[in-house]
């Protein structure tokens, strides 16, 4: 083979709606490994990108949260697949980004897919856990039952460009919502990847729409977007995440706000996010007799 081969150089995209646009803005922004070498262009997303996004996201919402539950367990766990089977350009890939050697790499790509494969594991659990019956003095049952909150734009964490991202992106959807992410600005191409992986599973397009660019640019416009119903600030910093969240008490969204003790990824995640963009739906309902079709009344 010739040792004269043009290099063919990986052209990253935005995926937005189960497609790969370009950004509007026709910008896009070099991206370089920890010692400054140059790695690819990014787009550099607009407002206008982003609000595609939540249109697309919008869209989305009512049959993703309209599957059930272990359905949509099935579904995130064939993104786990199809992450495993591209492992080994995840390793590169976050090597590169993040500046570790490749055995470190590679166990944070393994860490991030079993971590995808947990949150798998918990869409038809976590009614149980958070739901329930409640004993009210009268002839009613009282039922609580968790639904999602509706488009969730979430910040990625601007230090660890996979597993991170990873972290927040996948109980938000295990719940039910659907999500604009937004990329670590300096380390994108992880999450422009998985826009990849996403759109050859058998996730419906919308329900995740990934944009990269400067965060406090495409998150000042996800924060006051009148149909986005949560944002999750993790990749803010102190002074961004103020402002984002005034602007999003203007049509009163769910706040996920960043945590001190998150700089460790690998740390067991808990709940909290899985029920970070739940709503409590609760409903009454008679006892007592039955009708002629045997259901009460």
């Amino acid at each position: 083979m010739s040792d004269n081969r043009l290099s063919v150089f990986k052209t990253y995209k935005l995926y937005v709606g189960g497609k790969f646009p370009r950004s509007e803005s026709g910008r896009v922004y070099e991206v370089t490994d920890s010692k400054g070498k140059w790695l690819a262009n990014a787009p550099q997303s607009s407002r206008k990108d982003a609000r595609d996004a939540v249109v697309a996201a919008r869209k989305a919402f009512g049959g993703w949260s309209g599957a059930t539950a272990y359905n949509r367990g099935q579904v995130l766990y064939r993104v786990a697949e199809m992450l495993e089977g591209r492992r080994e350009q995840f390793v590169r890939e976050v090597a590169e980004a993040e500046g570790l050697s490749k055995s470190k790499a590679a166990a944070v790509v393994d860490a991030a897919v079993d971590r995808w494969v947990w949150y798998a594991g918990w869409t038809d659990k976590i009614a149980q856990v958070v739901g329930g019956a409640n004993p009210v003095a009268g002839p009613f049952f009282n039922l609580s039952t968790p639904e999602p909150t509706g488009v969730v734009a979430v910040l990625a964490p601007q230090e660890s460009s996979f597993l991170g991202l990873v972290s927040v992106i996948a109980p938000v959807i295990a719940a039910g919502n659907t999500v604009v992410v937004v990329a670590s600005a300096k380390a994108p191409l992880p999450a422009l990847s998985l826009g990849e992986v996403l759109a050859t599973s058998d996730l419906p397009g919308g329900v995740v729409n990934v944009l990269s660019g400067k965060t406090a640019e495409i998150a000042a416009p996800l924060a006051a977007h009148q149909d986005v119903n949560g944002i999750d600030l993790t990749g803010a910093d102190a002074e961004l995440a103020k402002e984002l969240e005034i602007a999003a008490a203007d049509n009163l969204k769910r706040v996920s706000r960043p945590q001190a003790v998150e700089g460790d990824w690998t740390a067991d995640p808990g709940m909290h996010r899985l029920t970070a963009f739940l709503e409590t739906k609760t409903v009454w309902h008679p006892t007592g007799a039955l009708g002629a079709s045997g259901s009460s009344y």
